[in-house]
Protein backbone atom coordinates (compact mmCIF):
# COMPACT_ATOMS: atom_id res chain seq x y z
CA UNK A 1 0.00 0.00 0.00
CA UNK A 2 1.36 3.59 -1.14
CA UNK A 3 1.05 6.70 1.61
CA UNK A 4 1.23 9.79 0.34
CA UNK A 5 2.84 12.04 3.24
CA UNK A 6 3.16 15.96 3.00
CA UNK A 7 3.32 19.10 5.21
CA UNK A 8 3.51 22.65 5.33
CA UNK A 9 6.91 24.35 6.57
CA UNK A 10 4.90 24.45 10.11
CA UNK A 11 4.94 20.61 9.94
CA UNK A 12 8.48 19.66 7.99
CA UNK A 13 10.16 19.09 11.54
CA UNK A 14 8.35 15.89 12.07
CA UNK A 15 7.53 14.96 8.54
CA UNK A 16 10.98 12.84 7.96
CA UNK A 17 10.44 11.19 11.05
CA UNK A 18 6.95 10.01 10.08
CA UNK A 19 8.01 8.87 6.53
CA UNK A 20 11.02 7.06 8.26
CA UNK A 21 8.02 4.97 10.53
CA UNK A 22 5.69 4.62 7.82
CA UNK A 23 8.69 3.24 5.83
CA UNK A 24 9.41 0.86 8.84
CA UNK A 25 5.93 -0.18 8.77
CA UNK A 26 6.48 -1.68 5.14
CA UNK A 27 4.34 0.74 3.39
CA UNK A 28 5.80 3.10 0.34
CA UNK A 29 5.38 6.73 1.06
CA UNK A 30 4.89 9.05 -2.10
CA UNK A 31 6.10 12.82 -0.28
CA UNK A 32 4.61 15.60 -2.05
CA UNK A 33 6.96 17.96 -0.16
CA UNK A 34 7.47 20.70 1.22
CA UNK A 35 11.12 19.83 1.58
CA UNK A 36 12.17 22.57 3.73
CA UNK A 37 11.36 25.16 6.80
CA UNK A 38 10.85 28.19 4.28
CA UNK A 39 7.33 29.23 4.09
CA UNK A 40 4.95 27.92 2.39
CA UNK A 41 0.99 27.64 1.97
CA UNK A 42 -1.05 24.24 3.14
CA UNK A 43 -3.36 24.21 0.62
CA UNK A 44 -1.13 23.37 -2.23
CA UNK A 45 0.64 20.66 -0.33
CA UNK A 46 -2.76 19.38 0.74
CA UNK A 47 -4.11 18.87 -2.92
CA UNK A 48 -0.72 17.51 -4.41
CA UNK A 49 -2.05 15.03 -1.85
CA UNK A 50 -5.09 15.07 -2.36
CA UNK A 51 -4.55 14.25 -6.13
CA UNK A 52 -2.80 11.49 -5.51
CA UNK A 53 -5.23 9.43 -3.38
CA UNK A 54 -8.19 10.44 -5.94
CA UNK A 55 -6.30 9.21 -8.89
CA UNK A 56 -5.25 5.95 -7.52
CA UNK A 57 -1.61 6.16 -6.63
CA UNK A 58 -1.77 5.93 -3.07
CA UNK A 59 -4.73 5.08 -0.74
CA UNK A 60 -4.16 6.81 2.22
CA UNK A 61 -2.82 10.02 3.20
CA UNK A 62 -1.17 12.23 6.29
CA UNK A 63 -0.89 15.62 6.41
CA UNK A 64 0.63 18.22 8.37
CA UNK A 65 0.79 21.46 9.24
CA UNK A 66 1.23 23.57 12.63
CA UNK A 67 -2.42 22.21 13.71
CA UNK A 68 -3.89 20.23 11.31
CA UNK A 69 -6.70 22.26 11.17
CA UNK A 70 -5.64 24.09 7.59
CA UNK A 71 -4.79 20.78 5.75
CA UNK A 72 -7.86 19.12 7.12
CA UNK A 73 -9.61 22.00 5.94
CA UNK A 74 -8.34 22.00 2.70
CA UNK A 75 -8.05 18.81 2.20
CA UNK A 76 -11.31 17.81 2.70
CA UNK A 77 -12.63 20.48 -0.37
CA UNK A 78 -11.83 17.64 -1.99
CA UNK A 79 -14.25 15.54 -3.16
CA UNK A 80 -13.99 12.06 -2.51
CA UNK A 81 -11.66 12.70 0.75
CA UNK A 82 -12.42 12.32 4.17
CA UNK A 83 -9.62 14.28 5.95
CA UNK A 84 -9.74 14.34 9.82
CA UNK A 85 -7.87 16.04 12.08
CA UNK A 86 -6.79 14.26 14.76
CA UNK A 87 -4.58 14.66 18.69
CA UNK A 88 -5.55 11.26 20.54
CA UNK A 89 -5.30 7.89 18.83
CA UNK A 90 -8.46 6.97 20.34
CA UNK A 91 -9.63 9.78 17.30
CA UNK A 92 -7.23 8.47 14.48
CA UNK A 93 -8.64 4.66 14.87
CA UNK A 94 -12.03 5.46 14.80
CA UNK A 95 -11.82 8.06 11.79
CA UNK A 96 -10.74 4.80 10.03
CA UNK A 97 -13.34 2.40 11.28
CA UNK A 98 -16.69 4.17 11.54
CA UNK A 99 -15.91 7.07 8.85
CA UNK A 100 -13.56 5.57 6.44
CA UNK A 101 -11.03 8.76 6.53
CA UNK A 102 -8.35 8.41 3.88
CA UNK A 103 -6.27 11.06 5.35
CA UNK A 104 -5.31 11.82 8.36
CA UNK A 105 -4.17 15.67 9.75
CA UNK A 106 -2.63 16.31 12.55
CA UNK A 107 -0.05 19.72 13.87
CA UNK A 108 3.62 19.33 14.77
CA UNK A 109 2.58 22.14 17.53
CA UNK A 110 -0.04 20.19 18.95
CA UNK A 111 1.16 16.77 19.44
CA UNK A 112 5.09 15.76 19.83
CA UNK A 113 7.08 13.38 17.75
CA UNK A 114 6.18 10.44 19.67
CA UNK A 115 1.94 10.98 19.43
CA UNK A 116 2.54 11.94 16.27
CA UNK A 117 3.69 7.82 15.26
CA UNK A 118 1.39 6.94 17.66
CA UNK A 119 -1.29 8.59 16.05
CA UNK A 120 0.00 7.05 12.60
CA UNK A 121 -0.22 3.69 13.47
CA UNK A 122 -3.70 4.07 14.99
CA UNK A 123 -5.09 5.69 11.67
CA UNK A 124 -2.89 2.66 9.36
CA UNK A 125 -3.43 -0.08 11.55
CA UNK A 126 -7.40 0.59 11.62
CA UNK A 127 -9.60 -0.59 9.14
CA UNK A 128 -13.49 0.71 7.93
CA UNK A 129 -15.46 -1.73 9.49
CA UNK A 130 -18.33 -1.21 6.17
CA UNK A 131 -21.03 -2.26 8.18
CA UNK A 132 -24.27 -1.70 9.83
CA UNK A 133 -24.88 2.08 10.31
CA UNK A 134 -21.26 3.00 9.55
CA UNK A 135 -21.89 2.25 5.81
CA UNK A 136 -25.06 4.16 5.88
CA UNK A 137 -23.08 6.92 7.43
CA UNK A 138 -20.60 7.41 4.96
CA UNK A 139 -22.76 6.94 2.27
CA UNK A 140 -24.81 10.03 3.35
CA UNK A 141 -21.27 11.76 3.63
CA UNK A 142 -20.98 10.93 0.02
CA UNK A 143 -24.67 12.14 -0.94
CA UNK A 144 -23.96 15.54 1.17
CA UNK A 145 -20.65 16.06 -0.93
CA UNK A 146 -22.38 15.24 -4.37
CA UNK A 147 -25.07 17.73 -3.73
CA UNK A 148 -22.54 20.69 -2.60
Amino acid sequence: MKIVIGCDHAGFGIKSAVISHVLEKGYEVVDVGTNSNASCHYPVIATAACEKILNGECELGILICGTGIGMSIAANKHKGIRAACCSDTFSARLTREHNDANMLCFGERVVGAGLALDLVDAFLDAEYLNNGNHVTRVAMLSEIEKNN
